[in-house]
């Protein structure tokens, strides 16, 4: 009994990011948009899917919001080292509001036609290319470095308990109230989201402009020499093209397809939702364990999901789904912790948010190739198939990774500075 207070002194400290109030209403913002955006994105999806009967038209609306916030991402960086991070996040989740909002709208009136979801998620795209590499670069300038796995563990831990509800509440309305409130749903946590960043100072996020006014081209360039130069960082970022590709393709694309004709929407839901509480106790865990080789662990764990995506095409049974996608999302979570260290620890502040930006651009390249070309794969060589296969290449491509010496043996920095 001795220990109990010692055990809850630990766990108390565990969340001690919270004491730190800016980083404690961004944590709000954050949350209350993923509870949202994980129901429409299942909605979207079956949305889309009984609109026109096709996974290759899925593709198209999915690659439709990928591709042009892929076109945005870098300059977003540049944005996110220039502004107060809190501005440009306000801005980009109002604007997905008012996309979200209009697809809702044609879903609930029925006149939403393909054509139509294309371009608003390509509105939505643009919008999502300017916050992510500003939220990204959030949390190291809200909480002391030695901070910082835990803040990103409380980050995460809220992705998860809004997951894990997510995708099952998202097809229970899919198969209730019909696509277009889920979406709707998400349109209002966007707004929710921009009004809870009032409070965070945008004096937090207001680094000193760059020495001698540099162009926009030339911090372009300066993000591009750092990339370059980090072995670690484009070794990863260059493997994640990969399987992020096959993630959108295999999983997000063909998986509602297979998932209907065999284990059923609601149970697909379950699935995701399965994926979520994986992630959740991986956070959990990583509140009070450290990871002192964050890229090692991250990417043997992450390989994890690829096996979920390989029994989706051999043996569709949810109990088994249900078992594999609930220890891949333990491996996305941990290197997602580990990832996130890795970046926020060896990248100086003030260029972290084009770190990020040259990260998402690499890792998202291939996403709108697979949401565009898995479509007709499957109906070549029949979804099943293609999904199995998919799922092997996943955990192959993953593993061979840790190939790279500067991968492997990356340490942590010391916790001896602040960077907010």
């Amino acid at each position: 009994m001795s220990s109990s207070p010692q055990s809850l002194r630990a766990w108390t400290e565990s969340f001690a990011p919270l004491r730190h109030r800016d980083f404690a209403w961004y944590l709000a913002s954050r949350s209350v948009t993923l509870l949202g955006t994980t129901m429409a994105s299942v909605a979207l999806a079956f949305a889309v899917l009984d609109l026109t009967g096709s996974t290759t038209a899925l593709g198209q609306v999915l690659a439709a919001r990928t591709v042009p916030l892929i076109l945005v991402l870098l300059f977003g960086g540049v944005v996110a080292d220039r502004l107060p991070r809190s501005l440009v996040l306000q801005g980009a989740n109002l604007a997905s509001a008012a996309t979200q909002g209009a697809t809702a709208v044609l879903l609930l009136t029925g006149h939403a036609r393909l054509w139509s979801l294309v371009v608003l998620q390509g509105l939505g795209g643009l919008a999502s290319g300017l916050e992510f590499p500003a939220m990204a670069g959030m949390v190291p300038t809200l909480v002391p470095r030695g901070h910082l796995q835990r803040a990103n563990a409380l980050v995460s831990m809220s992705r998860g308990l809004s997951a894990v509800l997510g995708p099952s509440l998202g097809a229970l309305a899919v198969v209730t109230v019909g696509s277009g409130w889920a979406v709707l749903i998400d349109a209002a946590t966007w707004v929710g989201a921009a009004l809870l960043l009032l409070p965070v100072r945008r004096a937090a996020t207001l680094r000193e402009p760059a020495p001698g006014g540099a162009s926009v081209v030339t911090e372009l360039r300066q993000g591009w020499a750092l990339f370059r130069g980090t072995t670690w960082l484009w070794v990863v970022v260059g493997a994640f093209g990969v399987l992020n590709g096959i993630g959108s393709g295999a999983w997000l694309t063909l998986g509602p397809s297979v998932a209907s004709r065999t284990i059923g929407r609601q149970a697909w839901g379950w699935v995701l939702s399965a994926e979520s509480v994986g992630v959740l106790l991986a956070t959990v865990l990583l509140l009070r364990l450290p990871l002192t080789r964050p890229l090692r662990v991250g990417m043997l764990a992450v390989s994890a999901l690829g096996v979920p995506i390989a029994l989706l095409g051999l043996h569709p049974r949810t109990g088994i789904l249900l078992a594999s996608s609930f220890l891949g999302g333990v491996g996305v979570e941990i290197f997602g912790i580990g990832w996130n260290l890795a970046v926020q620890e060896h990248i100086e502040e003030s260029q972290l948010s084009r770190a990020y930006s040259y990260d998402a651009l690499g890792s998202y390249a291939a996403m709108p190739l697979g949401q565009l070309t898995f479509g007709p794969l499957g109906e070549h060589f029949g979804n099943g198939q293609v999904v199995a296969v998919s799922g092997l290449v996943y955990v192959a491509v993953a593993l061979s990774v840790l190939a790279s010496r500067s991968v492997r043996d990356l340490g942590r920095a010391p916790a001896t500075t602040a960077t907010g």
